[in-house]
């Protein structure tokens, strides 16, 4: 595109970022949304698998089966919740621990890269951009029939 649409500068950035997880992943037979799963889960007491799609922002059926497949993979176990005897907890295996580490190396990294080769101000910015953009997302201010310019 000529002149590139801020929708589009944030699918290309998104896809090329989801595409570096992934090639960083298959190096420890792993995707990114298993290492987000990894990530999203308290390594001490556990998280509710119901807590877990909207932490992550995966529907239930993708949700359930990335579960499965680290379940599989003896990355984690479900535990019935003690305070919801119709809920179930996940917790990490210890390998499973161990992958959410290489995990959180890797976002660490790409994160420190990012800050070592853009300002602090333009951070701020671009931080600030993404809130907009979320709130008028989630307050449905884009395509509500009314003025779409609002301040």
């Amino acid at each position: 595109m000529k002149d590139k649409t801020i929708d589009y500068i944030l699918r290309t950035t998104w896809l090329a970022v989801n595409k570096m997880y992934n090639e960083e992943a298959v190096k420890f037979d792993s995707t990114m949304a298993i290492g987000f799963a990894l990530l999203s889960i308290d390594p001490e007491k556990g998280t509710p698998s119901t807590s877990l799609g909207p932490k992550m922002g995966m529907e239930a059926t993708s949700l359930s089966r990335t579960l499965k497949t680290m379940e599989t993979k003896g990355l984690i176990e479900r535990r019935p919740n003690p305070d919801d005897g119709r809920g179930v907890l996940i917790f990490l295996t210890d390998f499973g621990r161990e992958k959410r580490n290489y995990s959180k190396e890797r976002v660490l990294t790409f994160n420190e890269t990012i800050k070592a080769n853009v300002s602090d101000a333009e951070l701020k910015s671009f931080q600030k951009v993404a809130e907009v953009i979320n709130n008028m997302i989630s307050n449905k201010q884009i395509y509500n029939n009314k003025e779409h310019i609002l301040k």
